[in-house]
């Protein structure tokens, strides 16, 4: 029986303290394959925590990484808004924070990772972050959008992806352009990219988050979460074979 764990994995970036979270099973000491999750907009959450937990259970070591540093925990919107835009709009900071929590992934002494067998993924601007994370050639045999943004200031970075490129897309989800979604198809083809996108009939932003509440913009959907969470260990049980 699994005992999923959550530890603290504290690191500095530029001198500035960051507070990733790491979720495992306690009870399995052989390596396990890891996964660095990005969170949604709200950052390292209760929440973030929960679906960490869950997707730990299936089998893997899980960090939620920091991308705000250890003092910015948004508690509302406007909070969220602010410590998120800065890295929405330098992408190669964004990419150096996921790299930074990704190496952690690796070294920390908690849990046995098997570095052979790594991918990312992340909710809405956690989305975004495991894309573009791909995007920089890291060694990942996965990445994974749910409800994320597809945009990028550099297309052509497609070309250095090395894993498998799964897009779990809210149909009516008024908080992803309906352009990006032809743009990220022709990106991902120009570079020959194994790649697939999900588009959900009916589901809006954040469907997999059970607190998401806003009528017509982000709501959860407990079927469509299941459906994209079957898609991504399907996936995830496919890139890790053998």
């Amino acid at each position: 029986m699994s005992q999923i764990t959550v530890r603290s994995v504290a690191y500095q970036i530029d001198g500035q303290a960051y507070e990733s979270r790491l979720a495992f099973d306690a009870n399995h000491k052989g390596p396990r394959p890891g996964l660095l999750m990005a969170p949604n907009w709200m950052g390292v959450s209760a929440g973030a925590e929960e679906i960490a937990r869950s997707v730990a259970a299936k089998g893997y070591v899980v960090l939620i990484a920091d991308l705000y540093g250890q003092s910015v925990r948004p508690s509302n919107n406007d909070e969220a808004g602010a410590a998120m835009m800065p890295l929405k709009n330098d992408r190669g900071l964004l990419r150096k924070r996921m790299q930074v929590a990704f190496e952690q992934l690796q070294s920390q002494g908690e849990a046995a990772v098997d570095t052979s067998k790594l991918a990312t993924y992340g909710f809405c601007f956690g989305g975004c972050c495991a894309l573009e994370f791909a995007r920089t050639g890291a060694p990942v045999k996965a990445a994974v959008s749910f409800h994320g943004t597809l945009d990028t200031p550099n297309p052509a970075d497609a070309k250095n992806i090395k894993g498998k490129v799964l897009v779990l897309h809210g149909a009516s989800d008024p908080l992803v352009p309906k352009e990006q979604l032809p743009a990220f198809e022709d990106e991902m083809n120009a570079a020959g990219v194994d790649w697939q996108l999900l588009s959900y009939g009916g589901a809006f932003h954040s469907f997999t988050d059970p607190h998401a509440n806003v009528p017509g913009m982000m709501m959860y959907d407990a079927k469509i979460a299941a459906r994209a969470f079957t898609s991504m260990h399907n996936l995830l049980d496919e890139v890790f074979r053998g």
